[in-house]
């Protein structure tokens, strides 16, 4: 029945009676005269799947569920009285030191934890890691999991019931309940294996063993007569003809099988009936096969029971349980599943696929990943102990050239899918990969919780194509048409369909009762779990805490003591699931959420993505991280192994359980727990896991027949009890939250759950798992099932580590040696097969004869690590990592063991061997290239005894070792990362003698070294530490050199017992010592002074060398210094000395102890005197202000005779040559000024730069007066010239700036090219930038205005008669006080308007003049050139304008044009009288706007303010510091004396301040000092107008009111600046005075300041003009 949460339970045996009463004489499914029917009756809708990720509930409350505490749990002792006696596993609690490192601590744990097989770590209490999964949105899929089907000899025993039941069905008969002997059901399958141990059902009769066999079953006490007939009868009826019937059909069965599994079941009990390969021949024509025999023995059983006529079917009848109901067999579908969907086929529980199945797969497009165990003589067999061989003898070495089959490594299960996607694959595409190998969802078996473990494949015969929408039984399984669909009979198991007469015998009708075919009579034992519903944690809870409470409420015990039932222990949860596995009457489905990859639900550890800032994200014992510890070679895999090194989830009720497995490649494994109940492990060591397979073998060898990988699939228990008592260890322990589960490699483990809880695990692989993972790689190939990944890869990717250490290598070196071991016999194995196959001149070797054949085989040498489908064997699924064979036809990867053998394609076998049409042999590495790369880590494993054999050989070549050889040994061994034998004797040792040899090599060079060091000492940073470091080092070094230590030093090395060229050299030098003294000696006693001073010399630095002290070399010294002072006495009066060495000379004598009165020092003192008299004589001339060159000259040729001061020599003849230079230049300056060329003259720049330079000496050179006469004629020119322009005050060098000025001005002005037009409007009345801002000069195309004839630019103001634009800079108008409506007549409309002018125009008549006079010039103007320009210009505007002069022509339509050049003419800065004349005269006369006509003129002077000059300045500075008009009388009338400009600094009225220049003037010598004052052009050319003023009628005195102006102005009179203006009558008056009005320049000054004279000279200061 069905509980409300899902949990089945069965009732007593048999349990389905009534059912199979009622069916016992229903016909069998047919096809015969019906159509189509429904596969499985009505099919279910599925409703729309939601992905797991999409899915939100109500999140777990944590404080429901078991969470560590800390001081609590980790005191629970070992359980002292467990069920089936077992012991307890260790258990062990690291201190929070040993917790740091999870490796290493359980490195030292592991010889003691793996005689367990398993082991408990309980972490510190203060390692407490938060749960990080988010529990709204966790959701999972959980495995269905029947208790009893789990156990191997119960799920045997009901198979075994299930398959005779049908058998006895089919013939008629219903096998409803146990037959009964002594009042007790007797157990069939007990019967069967009691009678097959004792050798069959013949010996037990002849052996009369029956009663043995009734107390083996338990039939013991008082025995009933007929006991022995009962069971006897029994056999008989009920077991017998079945056992006859598999005897023949079982082995064609199982070849069936095989022929699906793609190769023999290996390891098996027995040889493969797969005799010959079958292909090409198709199935309905193996009428001699055992499998034809069989279905003929069957049909010929129950032909004569056939209905010749059957009744017609429109719907077949579902499937209805026959007798005892295996629990893979029509069992209990939880109402929270699905059917799977068509047209997948569903195959029975003991059910086969034909090979023209409809889901059958052709050999070519099978997956390559599936695999089917290979058969290897190697590997453990099952035992057939106790189960009769049936199968043939033969046995073919070829397996079937197809194996493919569906490949699971870790549970044998449909893949957990979402919306389609196997959660297997990384969603993220981070390049994981599963730990279970790619296959295709396995097809759910119908009615059943199990899943077709392995994929069937076809028959190597022509396969048949069918649609996608065939269902089972649509075709004949064993001709494979689909004709005659009335005459196809279905199997009642597996719903498979043949043809009447296709079968053999055939059968002509439906048969009365239930057809089975043999498949489904013989059975496949395959069994898996069947997928759950999906959950959240709060709902897997509730449903878990309900089934718990539900299980348990009738079994608790009343205590008496509480008044109340007992609570349910852990014991009694224990010996509840062992009774549930174990009971054949009362079936529990409970189920588990096993395998959730954390990739894609979350780890319950903190993770670095989503918690970067947790201290836990990044714990070496987070299961995320310590796959990749550094001493895991986990972190070698490129890629990420869900499972295997990505951690897996585990979600656990009571009794979900999981089955006995070990690890996939033996590794060890880590299980914490969250959270939750207890969970109860069974560890079995790795030393009885051969014991443990052969104890399941024997207990179960059914499951075994056909699932030979049984083990793999984790579907099966055995209880602790059986395997004890087949001598295997077994262990246990409990874990509970906060505590992790170790388990070690190779070792088999089992548990069960107590209730709702939360694991998670992972694997991880020290350095001493590495034999395991080979003997585990070793193994999966056996059983032909795909490996996790490459061992060999791993090992190179190790090998290849730049860091890798001797630690490492030692492991490492062996494992590569079997590897290669391995590899290179493989390789030559292939070889012989290779050249066996046909005479060519092989590629692989270069050996063979035939040079005429060709090798037709393809060798390459690939390096890469090409991906996964690249590199798996087709046949048995290993990685061919190292070498691979890759058919050209059919594109299989095949290793080299099956190379050539396997049937990749249709060539033959000899042909495959040869490489025939493009077979290619891919090595990774060549041959030599892997040998050279082992033995390079092989050398490095052996590096520690390699330095040892090093080490004793050295020792034993002498008794004195060469220091340096030992050296060179000690240094090799410090690097090599070991702990070696004698390093640390031999490193005392080698310290010892090298602190000994530096004490030698201080005699020999080190006082050298110390010197070179001192020379240095003062050149750096730290001087004065650097030179305290040295004394140090000389006061160390005195007690080395002493002959004494010399001494003891030999004596010491000779103790040591050792070798070096310094003690070598250091006994040498010994020897010279005492040979040296001897010389000395002898050289002292004869007479010094007669000895060579050379040969002394050598001989002191000879003694110096020895670097000891030696007597005699002081006074050796002190001779050889007083004979080198006399030689350089007598050579340094040869040569011209200095005052310093001659005194250095002297005093070095006396310190050498020459006595005072010696002639050398008596003649040297003389020369020291004189010396210092001509230095105070030097200096003394030079001091003064006029120097006397004469004596000086004097002075300096009496120092080549005398010893003298270098520096004071230098500055005499600096001062002379500075003399004689400036004299040479005047000299030739002079006399250029008089070359006739006057090209070949020199330039003005030059005589000014030259006569400035002499204003710093003291005196003029001869030729200098005659200079300046020529500079002063060129002058008066250039002062001429200034007159011309105005300028007649301001400095020379200003004359250059304003022609320069004037030469750009009157580019724009006398511009030919420029036409009279029309008045043009301004583009904008807004400032524009300055003048000529946008334009490059004149002749552009451009608008000009006002008289300089520029763009716009700044305030422009309108002529009210000519409509001519003006700037208003032009006429200095001020800012504000034009206004529009006043309007305004310009100067050239009205003659009266005088245009403002700063500097007078010059006639050019009269510029024509001036440079006539340029020829006679001494010097080449510097203003030659500009004045040339000017000229030219005049001249050339002259000449055009010329054309329009002429009174005749003059009229009306001329007067925009007479405006037009009168314009240019204004602003023109040269004046053309005659031409402005005539056009002042026309406009007037033909547009007048003054009532009189404009005068005629003949100059155009500057209507500037006149400036004081300098003398001007001095006297008004005088009267404003007057205290009264008396002294300012007296002051005015004083001449004051100048000797040169001020450089003091004055403030102006406005604040600004005014600098006194301080520059060197451009005079030269002989002028005034009043005139050297430099000016900036700025100071003349600045158009700031001293007062706001126009005498037009328009701009009145009277209209400063309207423009803004505080401060009244008066107007000045134009007669001031005409030529018939009276001149001033006296220099005050012509300073501060107006011509017209006799009023004050400065009113507004006077009247702020109290008419101080210094506040009115800084007013005209600010203006520019600084004179």
């Amino acid at each position: 029945m069905t509980t409300s949460n899902g949990i089945s339970s069965s009732a007593s045996l048999p349990p389905t009676t009534q059912s199979a009463a009622t069916t016992a004489t229903a016909a069998p499914k047919s096809r015969m005269g019906s159509g189509a029917p429904s596969v499985n009756g009505s099919q279910t809708n599925y409703p729309p799947a939601i992905p797991l990720s999409a899915r939100v509930s109500a999140p777990l409350d944590l404080n429901t569920v078991e969470r560590r505490r800390p001081g609590i749990s980790d005191i629970d002792p070992p359980k002292r009285n467990r069920m089936f006696d077992l012991q307890e596993a260790p258990t062990y609690r690291p201190t929070e030191e040993d917790f740091r490192d999870p490796i290493q601590y359980i490195g030292r744990i592991r010889e003691e934890a793996a005689q367990y097989g398993i082991a408990k770590i309980i972490p510190p209490a203060t390692w407490n890691p938060k749960f990080a999964v988010d529990t709204e949105r966790f959701h999972f899929k959980t495995r269905r999991q029947e208790l009893n089907s789990i156990e191997g000899g119960t799920r045997a025993n009901l198979n075994y019931l299930d398959q005779l039941a049908k058998f006895h069905k089919q013939h008629g008969h219903n096998l409803t309940r146990f037959p009964s002997v002594d009042k007790r059901p007797l157990d069939l399958y007990k019967l069967k294996k009691a009678v097959e141990t004792r050798g069959g059902f013949e010996r037990v009769c002849k052996g009369k063993k029956w009663a043995e066999i009734g107390r083996d079953l338990g039939y013991s006490g008082k025995i009933m007569s007929s006991l022995s007939t009962s069971l006897k009868n029994s056999y008989q009826k009920w077991l017998y003809p079945y056992e006859e019937y598999l005897r023949v059909v079982k082995p064609g069965v199982h070849q069936l099988l095989e022929m699906e599994n793609g190769g023999p079941f290996t390891p098996s009990p027995a040889p493969s009936p797969l005799k010959n390969s079958t292909h090409g021949t198709p199935a309905a024509n193996l009428l001699d096969s055992p499998a034809a025999r069989a279905s003929a023995a069957l049909n010929a059983s129950i032909h004569g029971e056939v209905s010749a006529t059957p009744p017609p079917e429109t719907v077949r009848p579902p499937h209805k349980p026959n007798g005892f109901t295996a629990v893979n067999a029509g069992g209990f579908t939880a109402v929270n599943t699905h059917p799977p969907p068509p047209p997948v086929v569903h195959s029975g529980p003991s059910s086969f696929t034909p090979v023209n199945a409809p889901g059958a797969l052709h050999r070519d497009v099978i997956d390559s990943n599936a695999s089917t165990p290979l058969r290897n003589g190697t590997s453990p067999m099952l035992s057939a102990h106790n189960t009769p061989d049936l199968r043939p003898t033969t046995f073919t070495s070829t397996s079937h050239p197809n194996g493919h089959s569906s490949q699971q490594l870790k549970r044998t299960l449909s893949p957990e899918t979402e919306m389609g996607v196997s959660s297997e694959t990384d969603p993220t595409g981070s390049n994981r990969r599963s730990k279970r190998a790619k296959k295709e969802t396995a097809p759910t078996v119908a009615g059943s919780h199990m899943v077709q473990p392995r994929v069937s494949t076809p028959q190597p015969s022509n396969p048949t194509v069918r649609s996608a929408d065939e269902r089972p039984g649509d075709r004949c399984e064993a001709c494979g048409q689909d004709y005659d669909p009335s005459n196809i009979l279905l199997c009642d198991s597996c719903d498979a369909g043949y043809h009447g007469y296709c079968l053999d015998p055939p059968i002509d009708g439906v048969p009365e009762y239930d057809w089975h075919c043999p498949k489904c009579l013989v059975g496949t034992g395959e069994f898996g779990f069947e997928e759950g519903a999906v959950y959240s944690l709060k709902q897997f809870q509730e449903k878990a805490n309900n089934f718990k409470e539900g299980h348990f409420a009738n079994k608790r015990t009343f205590d008496p003591v509480t008044n109340s039932k007992r609570p349910v222990s852990e014991d009694d949860v224990e010996r509840e699931f062992w009774r549930l596995v174990e009971s054949l009457t009362e079936t529990v489905e409970v189920e588990y959420g096993a395998d959730v990859h954390s990739t894609t639900h979350g780890s319950g550890f903190p993770t670095i993505e989503r918690s970067p800032r947790d201290p836990y994200s990044v714990d070496p014992w987070n299961l995320n991280i310590l796959p990749y510890h550094p001493e895991s070679l986990f972190r070698h895999i490129k890629t990420d192994i869900s499972g295997m090194t990505v951690p897996w989830l585990y979600v656990g009720m009571v009794f979900a359980t999981f089955c006995w497995h070990n690890e996939d490649h033996y590794t060890y494994s880590a299980n914490y727990q969250h959270f939750g109940a207890t969970k109860t492990w069974y560890g079995i060591p790795a030393d009885d896991a051969e014991k443990f397979e052969q104890a399941m073998r024997e207990a179960v060898p059914e499951l075994f027949e056909t699932q030979p990988d049984l083990l793999f699939q984790l579907v099966t228990l055995l209880t602790p009890e059986q395997l004890k008592k087949a001598g295997v260890r077994v262990f246990a322990l409990d874990q509970r939250a906060g505590e992790f589960v170790i388990t070690f490699p190779q070792a088999y483990h089992a548990g069960f759950n107590h209730g709702f809880n939360f694991n998670e695990a992972v694997n991880f692989a020290p350095h001493d798992w590495e034999p395991f993972g080979e003997l585990g790689v070793q193994r999966l190939q056996d059983y032909r099932r795909q490996p996790c990944f490459s061992h060999d890869e791993l090992l190179l990717s190790a090998a290849m580590r730049k860091d890798m250490s001797i630690k490492t290598a030692k492991w490492l070196a062996p494992a590569l040696e079997r590897m290669r071991d391995r590899e290179l016999g493989v390789r030559a194995d292939f070889l012989e097969r290779h050249k066996a196959a046909g005479q060519h001149k092989c590629k692989i070797d270069g050996t063979g004869e035939g040079e005429q054949y060709a090798c037709p085989l393809q060798l390459e040498t690939d390096d890469t690590a090409g991906g996964e489908d690249e590199l798996i064997c087709t046949h048995c699924k290993c990685y061919a990592f190292l070498s691979r064979f890759v058919c050209a036809r059919s594109d299989k990867i095949m290793c080299l063991r099956h190379a050539g053998t396997f049937e990749c394609c249709s060539l033959p076998e000899p042909d495959r061997n040869l490489g025939s049409e493009g077979h290619r042999l891919v090595y990774h590495l060549s041959d030599a290239a892997l040998t050279a790369f082992v033995q390079k880590v092989a050398d490095k494993a052996c590096a520690p005894e390699a330095w040892r054999a090093k080490f004793d050989s050295l020792l034993s070549e002498g008794p004195d070792p060469q220091l340096k050889a030992l050296r060179s040994l000690l240094t090799e061994g410090e690097k090599i990362e070991w702990d070696l034998d004698g390093l640390d004797d031999l490193k005392e040792f080698v310290e010892r003698c090298t602190e000994l040899n530096d004490e030698a090599l201080n005699y020999t060079t080190r006082k050298q070294q110390v010197r070179r060091k001192n020379e240095r000492v003062g050149r750096g940073r730290g001087a004065a530490k650097a030179a305290a470091s040295a004394q140090d080092a000389d006061e160390k070094e005195k007690e080395y050199r002493k002959i004494e230590n010399l001494q003891e030093l030999i004596k010491k090395a000779d103790h040591l017992a050792f070798d070096s060229p310094e003690l070598v050299a250091l006994r040498e030098r010994f020897d010279d010592i005492a040979d040296y003294q001897e010389r000395v000696q002898a050289a002292l006693r004869d007479s010094p002074s007669s000895q060579s001073v050379p040969r002394l010399d050598e001989l002191l630095e000879e003694g110096r060398s020895f670097n000891v002290d030696i007597p005699e070399i002081e006074s050796l010294d002190k001779v050889v210094q007083q004979l080198k002072w006399l030689k350089t006495a007598v050579d340094l009066k040869k040569k011209s000395t200095t005052l310093e060495e001659v005194s250095d000379l002297i005093q070095q004598g006396l310190d050498l102890g020459m006595p005072d009165n010696h002639p050398q020092i008596h003649f040297y003192r003389e020369k020291k005197s004189q010396g210092e008299l001509w230095e105070s004589k030097a200096k003394e001339l030079m001091s003064v202000e006029n120097v006397h060159y004469q004596q000086l000259d004097a002075l300096s040729k009496q120092a080549s005779a005398l010893p003298v001061n270098p520096e004071t020599l230098a500055k005499v003849e600096a001062i002379l040559k500075k003399q004689r230079d400036a004299q040479n230049l005047i000299i030739s300056l002079y006399e250029r000024s008089k070359n006739p060329d006057f090209r070949q003259r020199p330039k003005y720049k030059e005589v000014r730069e030259a006569m400035e330079a002499l204003s710093a000496l003291n005196s003029k050179p001869a030729g200098t007066i005659d200079l300046e006469k020529q500079q002063k004629i060129h002058e008066d020119w250039m002062r001429r010239g200034k007159k011309l322009f105005g300028k007649a005050n301001a400095p020379l060098h200003i004359l250059h700036a304003h022609m320069k000025q004037v030469e750009e001005r009157n580019t724009y002005c006398f511009d030919v090219t420029e036409q009279p037009q029309g008045p043009v409007e301004p583009a904008s009345r807004d400032n524009s930038p300055e003048a000529n801002g946008d334009y490059t000069g004149p002749g552009q195309n451009r608008p000009a205005y006002c008289i300089c004839r520029r763009p716009e630019a700044g305030t422009m103001i309108e002529c009210d008669v000519c409509l001519e634009w003006y700037h208003g800079k032009c006429f200095k108008l001020p800012r504000g006080k034009y206004r529009e409506e006043d309007g305004y007549t310009c100067p050239i409309c009205d003659w009266r308007v005088k245009i403002p002018r700063d500097a007078a125009r010059p006639k050019l008549e009269d510029l024509q003049a001036w440079q006539d006079e340029i020829p006679n010039l001494p010097f080449q103007p510097d203003e030659e050139e500009t004045l040339e320009s000017i000229i030219d210009t005049g001249v050339r505007f002259r000449e055009h304008v010329s054309r329009f002069i002429n009174p005749v022509l003059s009229g009306p339509d001329e007067l925009s044009s007479h405006r037009f050049f009168l314009r240019k003419l204004e602003g023109a800065d040269i004046l053309l009288v005659e031409e402005l004349n005539f056009f002042k005269q026309e406009v007037h006369k033909l547009r007048s706007v003054a009532d009189t006509p404009p005068p005629l003129i003949s100059v155009s002077l500057s209507t500037r303010k006149p400036r004081p000059t300098k003398q001007q300045k001095q006297l008004m500075s005088q009267m404003a510091s007057a205290s009264s008009p008396g002294q300012m009388s007296s002051a005015a009338q004083m001449t004051p004396k100048t000797k040169g400009p001020g450089s003091k600094h004055r403030q102006s009225i406005d604040g600004s301040a005014v600098h006194g220049t301080d520059e060197a003037s451009h005079t030269p010598p002989g002028e005034p000092p009043s005139s050297r004052q430099r000016f900036s052009e700025q100071d003349y050319f600045t158009s700031q107008p001293a007062s706001a003023f126009d005498n037009s009628p328009t701009f009145a005195p009277d209209a400063a009111s309207n423009g803004g102006t505080t401060s009244p102005m008066h107007a000045i009179d134009p007669n001031l600046f005409e030529p018939g203006g009276h001149a001033p009558t006296s220099v005050m008056h012509d300073v501060f005075k107006s011509s017209s009005s006799g009023g004050e320049i400065f009113p507004d000054v006077a009247d702020n300041g109290g008419g101080h004279a210094e506040e009115a000279l800084a007013v005209t200061e600010s203006s520019g003009y600084a004179e």
